[in-house]
């Protein structure tokens, strides 16, 4: 790797490792000191690399100077040493050297803890989501404003709240138990999908960071896959779905960056072996009795990797959105049902139930009608499709309105 991205490609990477394991020691309401030595060692790095070229083994030099940083903090820091030193995990007795653990099960314990910890029920999913992606993804400020589409100060005061918040809260951050386990998961793997989902479908045009925030979100859940205790059925079926949308990753852009619909897609660019790796976790899924939204989710994901229209694949992913509204409507998912309905049972049954959402301020809601009365009655369809790119925020979006627009002037040009 060239000298000039090694180091910002490690801080991404290493930076929220440490920044976990010393939260994981010192406690989460120490956790500015955490990002303190963190960010201490990425600027020590910079320093010296700048004058003595890279080291050998860069990973292992930020760990030794990350260890160095943290015994000289509590050396030269006598109240934090005095108070926290004797529960300071890893740690004998008082008179030992204090030795901090960085070897790669410490390091993913230590993450899976700060999960659990991010995932308080006393914070909001934003601020879940937005922690998630400063301390357990190693994300900056500005990053994360960029894929919420706002300013620095508001996100900079939403980590801050949140943060003060676990303070106030006195959580340990440890290992979860069963008991733990079961009462938050939940709010864990939402946490995981709407990361995963900010990234699949932003209002952000960065599509770099895009792919960064799915990584990251499947990089948190593949630690809970391989936990003992954490490896459930939802856990996987939230992995299979994130597999399965993924792997068309590739596909739902073209060159010019512009969004490609799900029909209009290459299919030799979706990816395989990640299609297989979805199929095998939906496999794992299938254990247990306790159908999650996931589980259905998942489904339907599975479905649009068959490429081919079938009244079997389109019955299916109609059942599926049956059922996954009945367990957890969302507006997005009954949209999504009703293009399913018109593949499966046709476009006037699909228009009748359509009529019935009137999301009035929702873009999709009136560029899935413009879709319906599409061949049915143009007319109608343009008026929709315009309705649309009045509503619509993005740039990507507008665009595929407009393309429909103009597609549909086209055809009426050429009755004409």
């Amino acid at each position: 790797m060239k000298d000039e991205v090694l180091l910002p490609h490690l801080f991404r990477i290493e930076y929220r490792k440490l920044v976990s394991v010393l939260s994981y020691m010192f406690g989460i309401q120490h956790i500015e000191i955490a990002e303190d030595i963190a960010s201490d060692t990425f600027l020590a790095a910079t320093e010296h690399w700048s004058i003595h070229g890279n080291p050998a083994n860069p990973t292992a030099w930020l760990y030794t100077v990350a260890k160095n940083k943290t015994k000289n903090y509590l050396k030269r820091n006598q109240l934090f040493e005095q108070k926290l030193r004797p529960a300071i995990r890893y740690t004998s007795s008082a008179s030992e050297e204090m030795e901090i653990d960085l070897s790669p099960k410490n390091i993913n314990d230590s993450q899976l803890a700060m999960m659990f910890a991010v995932c308080h029920p006393g914070i909001s999913q934003e601020a879940q989501v937005a922690l998630a992606l400063n301390l357990l993804c190693g994300f900056g400020v500005q990053e994360i404003a960029d894929a919420f589409l706002t300013n620095k100060e508001v996100i900079y005061k939403r980590l801050t709240r949140a943060k003060d918040k676990l303070k106030e809260e006195n959580f340990e951050v440890g290992q979860p138990g069963r008991e733990q386990i079961g009462d938050r998961l939940e709010t864990v793997l939402t946490t995981i999908y709407l990361l995963f989902s900010e990234g699949y479908y932003s209002t952000s045009q960065n599509t770099i960071l895009r792919k960064d925030l799915c990584a990251e979100a499947m990089r948190l859940n593949v630690l809970l896959a391989e936990n003992e205790l954490t490896n459930q059925p939802a856990a996987n079926a939230l992995l299979s779905l994130m597999c399965f949308h993924a792997s068309r990753f590739d596909a739902r852009t073209d060159e010019a960056g512009e969004s490609v619909l799900y029909e209009d897609q290459d299919e030799t660019l979706w990816d395989t072996a990640l299609i297989k790796q979805g199929e095998n976790y939906l496999n794992l899924a299938s254990i247990g009795s306790k159908l999650s939204r996931f589980h259905l989710e998942a489904g339907i994901a599975y479905w649009h990797t068959h490429k081919k229209d079938s009244a079997e694949k389109w019955e299916n992913i109609l059942q599926l959105y049956n059922e996954l509204l009945q367990l957890a409507y969302s507006p997005i998912a009954a949209l999504n049902r009703t293009f399913a309905l018109a593949k499966a049972n046709g476009k006037p049954a699909a228009i009748v139930e359509a009529k019935k959402l009137d999301l009035k301020t929702n873009h999709f809601y009136f560029s899935l009608l413009g879709h319906l009365y599409t061949e049915v009655d143009d007319s109608l369809a343009l008026e929709h499709f315009k309705t649309a790119l009045s509503l619509a925020a993005s740039t990507g979006d507008k665009k595929m309105m407009q393309k429909h627009i103009d597609r549909l002037q086209q055809t009426a040009t050429t009755v004409i």
